[in-house]
């Protein structure tokens, strides 16, 4: 057997990068000038990337390949990063701290329309799950590459879009998330569907505001911790609790949809092996599926996607049980920062999608026209 030590430092992520030349993506130059139904589309010729780092640099990779010009915004503490370096243009926004630099999203629009850029790729983190940073972007006149407000308003409610997905015949996994926040509430609702329980904060990520509660006379404790918590890394103090699958798998499904009403999914990734809640090890495809159980997933997922009118990529999280039964937990509304395993298994260059949905093309594949090939990981260094 083998194994794999991480030292339990601080978090660095290092995606894999994967060669251009591996992966299939369409060239503006050979682009059509209309989508289906004769809707019009307007191809980029310079967009901006409001990130930093390694994500910034992946976007770049693939406009330079298809002959897109590239805008980076840094702070003072990046003035020399590779990002910077590799962009076509680069503005300084602001001091290190995010709150001063990469998440003014006013600040970011401005750059974008005084370097002429049509559209912004939020990347990862910082204002990629905003909505209202998506809803100022399309108010200005640019795109945004990446979802509808709407969707991200949706999709950022653990308990809003649990309602949706039931709505939706999505599978959920049994819980309360109602508005009674009251502790006999939460107490009456946990008595009833079984220990163990866990509590998560509503507006929740990361691990944070999660307690696994294994006793009734231990809840009110955890949910006061829980409660605090959620106050302090969202601003939200609600919380919703579920029933805690002890041996569960962490299996999340890659999904694109389309301006035409068109989605597919990109297969599946297997992110069980975490550490306090945190993604350790990504792999795809996830190991042990039966191609009927792959296509249930791929189609649930999609199910998901088209009920809150997604547009681009997305990922929708599922839970699965021992005997493969999978509820939905979550949908991340943005590139994840595992989609290079996704795009090596796939041969799909996630990012030309990306660009190529946010112009108004029509998906570049089909369901049919995905295959899986191969095998890919990823590791978090701790």
């Amino acid at each position: 057997m083998h194994r794999l030590l991480l030292s339990q430092t601080t978090s660095v992520t290092r995606p894999l990068l994967v060669p251009l030349k591996h992966l299939s993506f369409r060239s503006y130059a050979s682009a059509s000038a209309s989508a289906p139904g004769g809707r019009p589309v307007h191809d980029f010729t310079k967009i901006l990337i409001a990130n930093r780092g390694e994500i910034a640099c992946r976007v770049m990779r693939t406009a330079r390949a298809k002959g897109v010009k590239t805008v980076a915004v840094y702070s003072e503490a990046d003035k020399n990063s590779l990002h910077v370096a590799m962009a076509d243009e680069a503005r300084l926004i602001g001091p290190p701290p995010a709150k001063e630099s990469y998440l003014l999203g006013e600040r970011i629009i401005q750059v974008a329309k005084e370097t002429g850029a049509q559209a912004i790729h939020p990347g990862y983190g910082f204002l990629s799950e905003n909505a209202e940073f998506a809803q100022q972007v399309e108010k200005s006149g640019l795109t945004f590459i990446g979802p509808p407000a709407s969707a991200i308003r949706a999709m950022g409610s653990k308990s809003a879009s649990k309602d949706i997905m039931i709505d939706a015949k999505v599978p959920t996994i049994p819980g309360y998330h109602g508005e009674d926040q009251t502790i006999a509430t939460l107490q009456k609702e946990a008595d009833k569907m079984g220990y163990p329980v866990i509590i998560k904060a509503v507006l929740g990520g990361g691990g944070k505001g999660m307690k696994i509660v294994e006793r009734t006379e231990d809840l009110e404790e955890q949910v006061s911790s829980a409660i605090r918590e959620a106050q302090s890394s969202f601003g939200d103090s609600r919380v919703l609790i579920e029933k805690y699958l002890r041996h569960p798998r962490h299996v999340e499904v890659q999904v694109f949809g389309d301006k035409h009403g068109n989605y597919v999914y990109l297969f599946e990734r297997d992110c069980s092996v975490q550490r306090r809640h945190q993604k350790v090890i990504e792999e795809a495809p996830a190991p042990g599926l039966s191609q009927e159980l792959r296509e249930k997933l791929g189609n649930t997922a999609v199910a998901a996607a088209r009920a809150v009118g997604y547009v681009g990529a997305g990922t929708v999280e599922f839970i699965m049980d021992q005997d493969g039964t999978f509820y939905f937990m979550e949908m991340n509304t943005r590139l994840q920062v595992e989609h290079p395993i996704t795009e090596m298994v796939t041969g799909q260059d996630l990012v030309d999608w990306q660009l190529q949905v946010a112009a108004g093309h029509a998906l570049p594949k089909q369901q049919k026209d995905l295959k899986l090939n191969g095998h890919s990981f990823e590791a978090r260094i701790y």
